[in-house]
């Protein structure tokens, strides 16, 4: 089996049973099989696959057929540019909360101390501790979830400390920037999700209440306590959630709260100035 071969035959099977990206994860997969970088398929094609390389390939496959998440069983997720390691305990890194890091970046540059709240992977602490040369903290209520982001700050030389806690409650400040993707799926909608993110990925990360805007509103007044003034509050938000998360900002000293959509027009970052 070559690799130009196993390739074919890895997206026959994953297009056919109508994934998405089968070429892609055909390539993820078999790279993870062989230990390669991707130039090495190009380049390579004639490889012959040992018997351990194809036992691995055809069980990886046989897992993403199944449902199981590519990152679950490559174990990794790039972000911003980096690797990060990811598990069954922390929600997968969007390239939509990439829109996140490029506000704070725009907005909090300046920033010398941030606060991550909810971290999971602990992507958005440890980019913004990278891109703005800030010491960050960050939280979570899972001990793996923190697990799995010491990993990352510790591969990656992040200044990050992490915190096991309920959102911001074991913190006194203060901090420039607070940033936060915290849960935002409505419980309606948990159902609705694709098996892949339903059956796989934390509902801790996911289920944000019955109408999935409560925790913003549990964030914002952690916020005004934890914030210098000037500072930022930047949330990642559902498509659905942007009159809810504004009303969390409605009856505090916020100024500057402005909407930024992702590449789709869709509402992805909602942002404001604490002013007091």
């Amino acid at each position: 089996m070559t690799v130009k071969t196993a390739l074919r035959q890895g997206y026959d099977l994953l297009a056919e049973a109508g994934l998405a990206e089968p070429r892609l994860t055909a390539e993820v997969l078999l790279l993870h099989a062989l230990h390669r970088e991707r130039i090495y398929l190009y380049s390579h094609p004639e490889h012959e696959l040992s018997t351990l390389e194809w036992l691995h390939y055809g069980r990886y496959l046989h897992e993403r057929l199944k449902g199981r998440p590519t990152q679950h069983i490559t174990r990794v997720q790039e972000f911003y540019g980096r690797p990060f390691r990811v598990s069954p305990a922390t929600l997968i890194p969007r390239p939509e909360t990439e829109h996140l890091v490029e506000q704070a970046l725009q907005t909090a540059g300046g920033a010398r101390t941030l606060l991550d709240i909810g971290t999971g992977t602990g992507a958005l602490a440890i980019t913004l501790a990278l891109e703005l040369r800030a010491r960050a903290v960050a939280t979570d209520l899972s001990f793996d979830a923190l697990q799995v982001a010491r990993h990352n700050a510790a591969a990656l030389a992040a200044p990050v400390d992490f915190v096991q806690c309920d959102l911001a409650s074991a913190l006194t400040g203060p901090f420039d920037l607070v940033v936060s993707n915290p849960p935002y799926i409505p419980a309606a909608e948990m159902a609705t999700l694709q098996p892949e993110v339903r059956d796989y990925e934390p509902h801790l990360a996911l289920l944000g209440g019955e109408q999935g805007t409560e925790i913003y509103h549990r964030i914002v007044p952690q916020a005004e306590r934890l914030l210098t003034p000037g500072g930022w509050l930047i949330f990642e938000i559902g498509y659905q959630g942007e009159a809810g998360v504004r009303g969390a900002f409605a009856h505090g000293p916020w100024q500057e709260v402005s909407l930024t959509c992702d590449l789709a027009g869709l509402p992805r970052v909602l942002r404001g100035r604490y002013t007091p």
